[in-house]
């Protein structure tokens, strides 16, 4: 058999025969460059970094977008859109950029700083970035209000409805929105934004229409008005957590809630001078404590001996906390350390922000708590000249302090004591009135 031969072809110019599968090379090289992708050189250019910050007499660039996708550079147009920027005469932090297509349109694109998008809490800062590579600078200038608009379409007054927009924003924050806001913010703020959304419910008419329609609906409860009314009264009194219904004094200021749980592991320091065999002495305690020591020897259950020995702390605790913002105690009081549990404690519930003497109330708070100690040392008949001179008052400058603590006075043996009947009752307090009225 003969072999099989492809068709020959030939070349009408050239007369030269090819075959069909036959390709000519430059046709060759076009095929293979249609596969092959065209790289731009990525080109380096070094740049220095100019920052342009805002100033008074130049307004910094607003940015926005939208979301609609109306896109004013590829639509044909015969006219070019406006823009506007609203500004808020009472806030002047507020503003509304609003683009007209043209005059004839019923649409504008309205965007603000404090409505829709712009409450979002927001965790990073813009910028808008000019590079000119002739002089190699990369100017970047802050944007205005830190915030991009956006730019959604309103029909009819923009203005109306973008104030409705804010109030909204303002009156109905939602639950998740401010859930989201606390995630990345601190308690103090946290704190502050709460405050802040109450006043804002408490200034809307509607919000006080509904409460004036519930108030109304109420029934009234007068008993806890008189519960009230005596609270507030013993309140102006300065006097520690108490009980009024108590039948016993050990009842009528519970221990518990003058000394923390947590606070009596912190008041060891006597008990552990005792067992060491020192003696307490003037210089470091009171004179209460140091003429009741013995007491602690006479006690022979040894929980009510350990408690006894945490109160007599708690009481010098409380003695040199006052002298150490005192101006005449300062110098016995400079040197002693309160453990740090109780030093915010006692700055918390006496100390004063504004001075670093103590309040008069905030005094007498203080002068109360430790008085209702020295009643439980006593077993609530005490007599108090001794603790007088370790608060640096007179015995008859501290008599109405123990009144105000529900306290009456009996005297024994040409000796005045100070006992706490139970149930409590108060003293009223008397209104001076003015003259001529």
């Amino acid at each position: 058999m003969g072999k099989k031969h492809k068709k020959d072809t030939v070349d009408t110019e050239t007369d030269v025969p090819t075959e069909e599968n036959d390709v000519l090379p430059e046709e060759h090289s076009k095929k293979k460059h249609k596969h092959k992708k065209i790289r731009k050189r990525e080109e380096k250019v070094e740049v220095k970094i100019e920052t342009v910050k805002a100033s008074s007499d130049k307004s910094l660039p607003l940015i926005g977008y939208f979301p609609s996708g109306y896109d004013p550079e590829k639509r044909q147009r015969v006219e070019e859109p406006t823009v506007r920027v609203l500004k808020s005469v009472k806030r002047s932090h507020r503003l509304q950029v609003v683009v007209s297509p043209n005059q004839s349109s019923p649409v504008n694109f309205v965007g603000t700083n404090y409505s829709g998008e712009a409450v979002v809490p927001q965790m990073c800062s813009y910028a808008l970035g000019v590079l000119d590579k002739q002089t190699q600078t990369l100017k970047i200038v802050q944007i205005e209000a830190n915030k991009i608009f956006r730019l959604e379409p309103r029909f009819g007054d923009h203005d109306k409805v973008a104030d409705e927009a804010s109030k909204k924003v303002e009156n109905e924050a939602t639950v998740e929105d401010s859930k989201t806001k606390f995630n990345f913010s601190t308690k103090k703020s946290e704190r502050t934004a709460k405050k802040e959304k109450a006043l804002r419910a408490y200034r809307d008419p509607e919000a006080q229409e509904d409460l004036n329609d519930k108030m109304a609906e109420a029934a009234v409860d007068t008993e806890a008005i008189e519960i009230s009314a005596q609270t507030s009264s013993i309140t102006a009194r300065n006097i520690p957590p108490h009980d009024i219904s108590a039948t016993r004094p050990q009842q009528a200021y519970p221990l518990e809630k003058i000394i923390l749980k947590g606070e009596w592991r912190y008041l060891s320091d006597i008990a552990e001078l005792l067992q060491e065999g020192k003696t307490i002495n003037s210089e470091s305690y009171p004179l209460f404590v140091c003429n009741r020591i013995h007491k602690i020897e006479e006690v022979k259950d040894e929980e009510v001996k350990e408690s006894l020995t945490c109160i007599f702390s708690y009481i010098n605790h409380l003695i040199k906390f006052k002298d150490k913002h005192s101006m005449d105690g300062y110098s016995s009081a400079k040197h002693h350390k309160l453990p740090n549990i109780l030093t915010q404690k006692f700055n918390d519930m006496f100390a004063n922000t504004e001075s670093k003497r103590l309040a008069d109330d905030k005094r007498d708070l203080l002068i109360s708590y430790v008085l209702v100690l020295t009643l439980f040392v006593d077993n609530f008949k005490t007599e108090f000249s001794d603790i007088a001179k370790d608060l640096r008052m007179s015995n008859g400058a501290l008599r109405p302090h123990f009144e105000y603590l529900g306290c009456k006075f009996v005297r024994e043996h040409n000796i005045t004591l100070a006992t706490l009947p139970a149930p409590l009752k108060f003293p009223e307090i008397r209104m001076r009135r003015r003259r001529g009225a």
